[in-house]
């Protein structure tokens, strides 16, 4: 046997384990593990949460809710890690800027 023909016949040999293995790989049928969700202790609901489930609740009218704003300030401190909520931020809402109006200072 002259070494092509023995290079064919591994060439095939390989192909054919090859095709083997795809075939019985997507023949099998994989159990999806199953994890127990995990289940927060009931505690006791913090306001801030209640604050902000009732102005998901409100919709678009929580846009003009002073309470909804300062909730939502201090939700947004607390996420950024701020110590301390700006002075602007706890005492009211800052209204955001028209494009149309100019501003103060600039020509």
């Amino acid at each position: 046997m002259d070494g092509q023909t023995l290079a064919r016949i591994v060439a095939i040999v390989f192909v054919a384990v090859a095709v083997t293995a795809t075939a019985v790989e997507m023949n099998r049928k994989e159990e999806p593990e199953v994890t127990e969700p995990k289940v927060i202790a009931p505690t006791a609901l913090s306001p801030l949460r209640e604050g902000l489930r009732r102005c998901q609740g409100l919709g678009e009218a929580a846009l003009r809710d002073r309470e909804c704003m300062r909730l939502w300030a201090e939700q947004r401190d607390r996420f950024l890690g701020l110590k301390t909520p700006p002075a602007a931020t706890s005492s009211k809402p800052v209204a955001p800027r028209s494009l149309t109006a100019p501003t103060p200072g600039v020509q």
